[in-house]
């Protein structure tokens, strides 16, 4: 059925079907999203169809440099009629929250997400509440701004599963986008689910159970290990990363109805959960070498492993 969504989205959003697949995939695996590109290319609009389709309570937070944790949240307040305080939920408390803009809020703001994407609960005033699942942050950053934005810190980085390009569509897409433009956003207003929560959490489960060969750990584990060892790179992919391209392909294979994990489905998702966990030597970023063309390396020397 997730396989079903995947085409429905595709046909709405036009040259998006690899960032709605890596969307999902994300969601499957139980962790979170970050897509990066620059504003006017529908990261907001992705977001909210797939939440649309899959039934699931959708909320989105403008992160600005004076939003304060608390507008994250939320917090206790005194209630006059009853005379206690009581809890006002902030928009956390979603099944997708979508964070715009999330480098432009501070670093203080920023660390009020840490909690809730890791241990998926969230701590107010000392009172600490769980959250719904699933739960899925998927936050979006321009990487051509630099000026009242505070970067990502690696703690904040390594709590994606996978950060996500969206770049602009071919010329073929641009002009479908500007014939459909109308009928795009009033199809979005209007979408109808495919899917219900509880079916998103039978999916969760079962690409949890997708089977991964001894071989594919292997594969894996000497590409992460392969991603130290290049002399580009100061920081390489830690078994965190190597976890994180686990839990993908597996759930990359099931949005594919696999009920195992082949070589290509590592491939797929290596780039995306592997890119934003590397630091570059200085020398070799002056230089222009993208932690994208280092794994590309990478995946082109480590042996693919024979069925």
């Amino acid at each position: 059925m997730i396989s079903v969504v995947v085409e429905k989205a595709s046909s709405i959003l036009v040259e998006r079907d690899s960032e709605v697949r890596l969307i999902l995939a994300s969601l499957l695996a139980r962790g979170h999203a970050l897509l990066e590109g620059v504003p006017g290319v529908a990261k907001t609009y992705t977001a909210k169809t797939i939440a649309s389709l899959l039934n699931l309570t959708f909320k989105r937070i403008q992160m600005t440099p004076d939003l304060l944790p608390s507008d994250v949240t939320g917090g206790f307040v005194f209630d006059q009629k009853t005379g206690e305080f009581k809890l006002r939920k902030g928009p956390i408390f979603a099944n997708i929250l979508l964070v715009d803009e999330i480098n432009r809020a501070s670093p203080r703001t920023q660390s009020a997400l840490l909690e809730a994407m890791q241990e998926r609960q969230v701590t107010v005033e000392g009172v600490t509440m769980p959250l719904e699942e699933p739960f899925m942050v998927i936050a979006t950053q321009n990487p051509i701004e630099f000026e009242g934005v505070f970067p990502l810190p690696e703690a904040q980085l390594d709590r994606f599963i996978a950060r996500i390009p969206v770049g602009y569509p071919s010329t073929k897409g641009f002009i479908e986008i500007l014939r459909r433009a109308d009928e795009i956003e009033e199809a979005i207003l209007n979408l109808k689910p495919i899917m219900s929560r509880e079916d998103v959490l039978e999916a969760i489960r079962g690409a949890s159970s997708v089977r991964v060969d001894d071989s594919i750990y292997e594969y894996i584990a000497r590409i992460v290990e392969e991603s130290r060892r290049h002399p580009s790179v100061k920081l390489g992919g830690s078994p965190r990363a190597g976890i994180a391209i686990v839990r993908l392909a597996k759930a990359w294979a099931y949005i594919s109805n696999r009920s195992y994990v082949i070589p290509d489905d590592v491939k797929a998702v290596a780039i995306p959960s592997l890119a934003h966990r590397i630091i570059l030597n200085p020398e070799y970023e002056v230089e222009g070498v993208k932690p994208e063309a280092v794994i590309k390396e990478v995946l082109g020397k480590v042996p693919v492993p024979r069925p």
